[in-house]
């Protein structure tokens, strides 16, 4: 068949095809006067690298698919590398939500900057004399002491978890991408009108968590611009408190909700117990291609955990395509 008739079978153009065949995609007999003679295998080759590029794969990154009909099987995505091929383009567009987040975020702290100067009133997650006591911490507070409970972990594989998240997302823990991604474990976030276990301040590492976010939150774009690709909170609380926490606070990053505590039982992690809870321990990983490759624990003081997550991705810049 010529070039139109495929077009119009494949539902596109002339000149998308004529694309196509420039890029390798696809490769047309010659006869014997030099047209191109189409087939049935071109309209489908052009019709599935039109049903990729829907749902955002770029055409030059189809060709694994086509090599995988090509081979004779049933379906594009029936071979190990346009399984990879997935992944890659997830992984993409992950980081691409995680910088539309952070550019949110600021958007949203810079509007209620705006919306408040010279009200005498600040952003609501500025504001109030319970917000400001979850922000700071006392003078006194107990740092814990340094053990062993986290020294196994630098160099293990992340379990095949998939945790929910605050943006409504299974998030496969082993499945991160190739940048660095940095998950901050902690015990439980106090929120205005919610009571924190009894002695909560005595217990060495507890309190903290709600400075500890906001560090991060105000570093976000710092940690994306030195090599994180990603950024999660994860506790045992549920995703719908947690969700309250990412909107009042303003957190540009999803947090992980793992109440069964699942990731401890895979991992080992340490936990404790308070007020007849038992709770993550605080501590940070950071992993890469699926691997932890940097533990912080024990982490104190909690607010100005974020900076030093920052000075340590400083001082151990990636080399290579995944930096």
């Amino acid at each position: 068949m010529r070039i139109g008739e495929l077009a119009r079978q494949a539902g596109t153009t002339a000149k998308a095809v004529r694309y196509y065949e420039s890029l390798g995609l696809i490769a047309p007999a010659r006869l014997a006067n030099g047209y191109r003679d189409y087939t049935g295998d071109d309209v489908r080759l052009v019709r599935e690298i039109r049903s990729l590029h829907g749902l955002g794969i770029p055409v030059e990154r189809t060709r694994p698919f086509l090599e995988c009909l090509a081979a004779g099987s049933a379906h594009a995505d029936d071979c190990p590398a346009s399984l990879a091929s997935y992944r890659d383009a997830i992984d993409q567009l992950s980081e691409r939500i995680e910088a539309l987040t952070a550019r949110r975020a600021t958007l949203i702290t810079q509007l209620n900057a705006a919306a408040h100067r010279g009200s005498g009133a600040g952003p609501a997650w500025r504001s109030g004399a319970r917000a400001e006591d979850y922000l700071t911490l006392p003078a006194d507070l107990p740092a814990p002491v340094a053990d062993d409970a986290a020294d196994h972990l630098p160099g293990t594989r992340m379990p095949g978890l998939a945790l929910p998240d605050t943006a409504g997302r299974a998030v496969r823990l082993d499945r991160l991408g190739p940048r660095r991604a940095v998950i901050y474990v902690y015990p439980l976030t106090g929120r205005p009108g919610t009571d924190l276990p009894e002695g909560w301040n005595s217990i060495p590492g507890a309190r903290g968590c709600t400075a500890e976010a906001c560090g991060f939150r105000d570093h976000f774009r710092e940690l994306l611009e030195t090599g994180a690709g990603r950024v999660f909170g994860l506790s045992s609380q549920d995703t719908g408190y947690q969700g309250e926490v990412v909107e009042r606070l303003g957190l540009p990053f999803g947090m992980l909700s793992d109440p069964a505590f699942d990731l401890a039982e895979a991992l080992g992690l340490p936990t404790f117990e308070a007020g007849g809870m038992r709770l993550y321990k605080r501590l940070t990983m950071i992993v890469r291609d699926g691997v932890i490759e940097h533990v912080f624990h024990p982490v104190f003081p909690p607010d100005q955990h974020a900076e030093q997550v920052l000075t340590w991705l400083r001082e151990n810049p990636l080399r290579g395509p995944a930096a």
